[in-house]
């Protein structure tokens, strides 16, 4: 008997162990774990890191891992919400010296947003690393395109260091139309475009998106992949991209809860649950409530101090795979002043309208107006969806989930 119970311990101990190595060998790794490609592009010149609080290597900053490794980084650029990820949404950032390495920060979300001749003189190559959400009205990419640009108009090479996009598993929302470009959306990618920032970059440039200056249109691009990820994975983030994305549950979400920036409604900022909790205070259908209040990272928004009436997105699954417009026109019809629910700019002109910005046209605001079902609303989106999905294709790093 003991015999056996022997034996069958063994075996249970030997199938955890198999299962273990295997988690092991299918576990996700950025580009940024794969020193030993992008050590050797580094080693013995001056490197320009564009970077923030997420581009970790091991629980560890990249900062630390390359100062470790003796690579000499000259210059630190940032994008919107500074190196260490606090500031306000919109907040100008301004330039600082880092007070742990000593290493000049330059903001590029600040006075501009690309380093300029002077930024360069002194850097010999360029090094990306930032975790995105994967949404067009998320202005990492934008970050992305711009420094791009920086590279080919002052002829330095560029390394970006993979990583997986946590909205990555599905494609959806309306194309972006040209007239609607912005600061929350440059391009013709759909709101939900299912790439990594490897991936949008290789389309910047292969669909000639990147602005060319003083005649130059030759870049030196090196994509450092991401480990054993695909399209279908579901990555879950470690470090907050951003103040107010600080939940997987969130990040989720963003792609539908972010177009009540452009309502009088209430996003959540101010509250512990940015972009799930959503409300104003005159909504009288719903019974959760919540009082949005300055924070690290929101410390002005809309309604503070008031309470909201709305809905709890915590308490609510993510939509499988697509955007809730079901909630957005839930939330339109259930607001009771409508000639009031979109912020209207001084001019009135359509393209100043922050939600036609986001929504990237004018088209999903006056369907929300004339009641169209999701369904209509969706058939709408369809032909340029189709085409996006296409132009994709070409530029896919990891297998599809399709």
């Amino acid at each position: 008997m003991k015999k056996i119970k022997a034996f069958f311990i063994t075996v249970m101990c030997l199938v955890i162990l198999t299962q273990v190595i295997a988690q092991k060998k299918v576990a996700i790794l950025p580009g940024a774990y794969q020193t030993e490609k992008y050590f050797p592009l580094l080693k013995g010149k001056s490197v320009g890191l564009f970077t923030n609080q997420t581009a970790t290597v091991n629980n560890k900053h990249l900062i630390d891992t390359l100062i470790s490794a003796g690579i000499h980084i000259q210059k630190i650029f940032t994008p919107e919400h500074g190196l260490r990820g606090t500031a306000d949404a919109g907040e100008k950032v301004s330039d600082e010296i880092d007070a742990k390495t000593g290493i000049k920060i330059v903001s590029l979300y600040g006075k501009k947003n690309a380093p300029d001749a002077n930024d360069l003189t002194d850097v010999d190559i360029l090094l990306f690393d930032i975790q995105d959400v994967g949404t067009r009205f998320y202005t990492y990419i934008n970050s992305l395109q711009y420094y791009m640009e920086a590279a080919m108009a002052n002829h330095k090479p560029l390394v970006i260091l993979d990583r997986p996009n946590p909205n990555g598993f599905y494609v959806d929302g309306p194309v972006l139309e040209a007239p609607y470009s912005s600061g929350v959306g440059k391009n013709a990618i759909p709101t939900v475009y299912g790439l990594t920032m490897g991936e949008y970059a290789q389309l910047l440039k292969g669909e000639n998106w990147l602005k060319v200056m003083d005649g130059n249109n030759q870049l030196s691009l090196t994509i450092i992949p991401n480990k054993n990820y695909t399209h279908k994975s579901k990555y879950s983030i470690d470090v907050a991209p951003s103040p107010n994305l600080s939940s997987m549950n969130s990040i989720y979400w963003y792609p539908t809860s972010c177009l009540v920036e452009g309502t009088v409604m209430s996003e959540g900022r101010g509250t512990e649950h940015a972009f799930a909790y959503i409300g104003h205070p005159s909504i009288s259908n719903q019974t959760f409530s919540f009082v949005p209040a300055p924070r690290v990272g929101a410390m002005s928004s809309k309604l503070y101090g008031q309470k909201c009436f709305g809905w709890d997105l915590t308490q609510k699954n993510p939509p499988n795979n697509k955007i809730d417009i079901a909630l957005i026109i839930e939330m339109y019809q259930s607001f009771p002043q409508k000639d009031s629910f979109f912020i209207r700019p001084k001019s009135g002109e359509p393209t100043a309208y922050f939600f036609n910005k986001l929504a990237g046209n004018a088209s999903l605001m006056e369907q929300l107006k004339l009641g169209v079902s999701e369904a209509d609303i969706r058939k709408s989106w369809e032909p340029a969806l189709t085409k996006f999905k296409n132009t994709r294709k070409k530029y896919l790093m990891y297998p599809d989930f399709e």
